[in-house]
């Protein structure tokens, strides 16, 4: 059958949030979000792929980054859980925009949760008009 893939709208509104509220180097036009089923991969919840260096010269395109939600296993997670796995793949996004990665030595489970906290805080003042 294969994998299928489909623009997923409600995860662009989000990502799109956390971009600017706290990776404004993130070109929210030059990300887009999309949901896959039918992926054999094991343990994986989300991806994030980039456009290459040499395919920007090619096409003549800066950087561009697709984030990838397995569907089967990252629809059943909690929100938190949900937004958390969007801020991780959001920090392999470097501040050059340029087609590269952050690791997994920098984007973890500790620094992942920090900036969720930030960003609960964020939402908060936000929400209640301290921002």
């Amino acid at each position: 059958m294969g994998i299928k893939y489909q623009l997923a709208n409600d995860l662009q509104e989000t990502t799109n949030e956390l971009s600017r509220m706290l990776f404004p180097h993130v070109r929210r036009d030059a990300v887009v979000c999309l949901r896959s089923f039918g992926s054999t991969s094991r343990g994986v919840i989300a991806r994030c792929h980039a456009l290459g260096k040499a395919m920007q010269i090619a096409l003549n395109r800066k950087g561009f980054y697709v984030i990838e939600v397995i569907s089967e296993r990252f629809d059943k997670l909690s929100k938190e859980d949900q937004i958390k796995t969007l801020i991780h793949e959001l920090m392999h996004i470097p501040k050059s925009f340029g087609g590269g990665f952050i690791y997994h030595n920098v984007v973890n489970e500790r620094n992942v949760n920090k900036v969720y906290k930030q960003y609960v805080i964020m939402k908060r003042e936000a929400d209640y008009g301290y921002f």
